[in-house]
């Protein structure tokens, strides 16, 4: 784990982006603009597709990307293009045998949170808000559940707000002291995968989120 410093009042917020769950043309394009716009987590999240996809995506990278990459599935992509780490979508899952390199994981519940903790670099916690992309996916947690969370130390920098996260809220996560944010809805729903090819909105807002975390 990584030695860091208390976060202190003014401190920059984490910024983790999740990709879309399916591949598209304009993607590449749009993660190296990303990079090129400051991101230093993204998260390759593919549920269900076949790992030669996502090696194809990657080969499309740049090099000097790769160590800013976690990938969710298809774990051998770590050490076979250098990714920073991996992520386990499950607060209690074992890692693969004899892993030794960055974890994060994701948790939903706050009497987890913890002991997930313990064993992972930093924990997305969901759903902080209603899902901007399920609308089935609804908060987990009350701010009155949040704030006690808060209290009792188990939001700190570790722990990256996940679910809903715009930049309405980003405020919100920061007075509870989360140490980051995930953005996954509230930017890609800036671009149309299957009718745009102009995705300068989403860059704008990206850089827009990234200066409200700062």
């Amino acid at each position: 784990m990584k030695n860091l410093l208390p976060p202190t009042k003014g401190d920059t917020m984490k910024i983790a982006v999740m990709t879309q769950p399916t591949f598209f043309v304009e993607e590449d394009k749009i993660l190296t603009s990303l990079f090129d716009e400051g991101l230093d987590n993204l998260h390759l999240y593919k549920p269900g597709a076949s790992p030669m996809y996502s090696e194809r995506l990657l080969t499309l990278l740049p090099n000097d990307c790769y160590n800013r990459i976690t990938v969710h599935d298809n774990f051998y992509l770590k050490e076979e293009y250098g990714l920073h780490g991996i992520h386990i979508d499950d607060a209690t899952a074992n890692p693969p045998a004899g892993y030794k390199g960055h974890i994060s994981r994701t948790c939903n519940k706050l009497d987890l949170l913890k002991e997930t903790k313990k064993h992972s670099d930093y924990v997305f916690l969901k759903y902080i808000f209603d899902s901007q992309t399920e609308p089935d996916c609804k908060a987990s947690f009350t701010m009155a559940d949040l704030q006690e969370a808060a209290d009792r130390g188990l939001i700190d920098k570790h722990v990256y707000a996940l679910g809903g996260m715009n930049i309405n809220n980003i405020s919100i996560a920061k007075e509870l002291g989360f140490g980051g944010i995930v953005f996954s809805g509230d930017l890609w729903n800036r671009f149309n995968i299957h009718q745009e090819l102009d995705y300068g909105a989403l860059i704008e807002h990206f850089v827009k989120l990234r200066k409200a975390a700062g």
